[in-house]
């Protein structure tokens, strides 16, 4: 019996291999984090089902929809908070992070990243009313109460503006949207998308960037987007030669397609 058994998973493994069936590709994602990835309610055309319920769309779902098709892998989009990405990764629970996330040095300790998938710069959510709207620098920020997400890049910079009241980090950026309307907090660190994201559906929200060494220091890597993979993954080279065929034009158009589709904007 355990021979036969072991002749019918053959067979049966042979059979799934020559009808071509595609191995599911489980990215890792928050879907709360605006232009990068969301959830909606309604299905759309570059959507992705999640099993829980609601739909997941955004630019790291176009780029994973892209990974997805070039390797002949179905695509599942795993909802998963911020801090249990990693986690989740190295735990067998998702094949990759695609989420915005940064390749900082910290990071390369306990996973690999692919080339990046996207670069931007940082800047500083504020209210449109607010007395540091006309910022030009770090300097004019001194007194100014500035949080950023928790376990980021974006709060640790922070650091770098002198005299800043340096409030306790959130989990989210819809909660750091709510404070900064409440008046908890005068600002927020962000990327350039995150921030035109935020913009686009709260109309008094406006961000501030920086002229070249007014701003905030960053090593290239904290300011680019790349997929997270564990180490000695099989997909890096995979995903990086997918990546390499993405033009720097379409990765462009792709984050203003996902700014203008994004729920609540105008």
């Amino acid at each position: 019996m355990k021979k036969r058994a072991m002749l019918l998973v053959a067979v049966l493994m042979m059979v799934l291999a020559a009808t071509g069936m595609a191995q599911t590709l489980r990215v890792g994602m928050e879907c709360n984090y605006a232009p990068y990835n969301w959830t909606q309610s309604e299905p759309g055309e570059e959507a992705v089902p999640l099993e829980a319920g609601g739909y997941a769309d955004g630019y790291d779902v176009r780029i994973a929809k892209r990974i997805a098709e070039e390797l002949g892998m179905e695509l599942e989009i795993v909802k998963t908070e911020w801090d249990g990405l990693v986690p989740s990764l190295m735990s067998g629970k998702i094949d990759c992070i695609i989420a915005g996330m940064s390749p900082t040095e910290e990071r390369k300790v306990t996973i690999d990243f692919t080339d990046p998938y996207y670069e931007s710069e940082l800047c500083i959510v504020v209210r449109k009313d607010s007395a540091y709207a006309g910022a030009t620098s770090l300097s004019d920020f001194a007194g100014a109460k500035i949080t950023g997400q928790l376990n980021t890049f974006h709060y640790t910079v922070i650091d770098q503006i002198e005299g800043v009241q340096k409030m306790p980090a959130m989990e989210t950026f819809p909660a750091m949207i709510v404070a900064l309307n409440a008046g908890a907090i005068d600002g927020y660190v962000s990327e350039r998308p995150g921030a035109v994201s935020a913009m686009a559906s709260n109309p008094d929200i406006g961000y501030v960037t920086f002229a070249e060494g007014q701003g905030f220091e960053a090593a290239p890597e904290d300011v680019a987007i790349a997929v997270g993979v564990v180490k000695g993954s099989e997909l890096t080279a995979k995903i990086n030669g997918v990546l390499a065929g993405i033009t720097q034009e379409e990765r462009s158009a792709l984050m203003d397609a996902a700014v203008a589709a994004q729920p609540l904007s105008e």
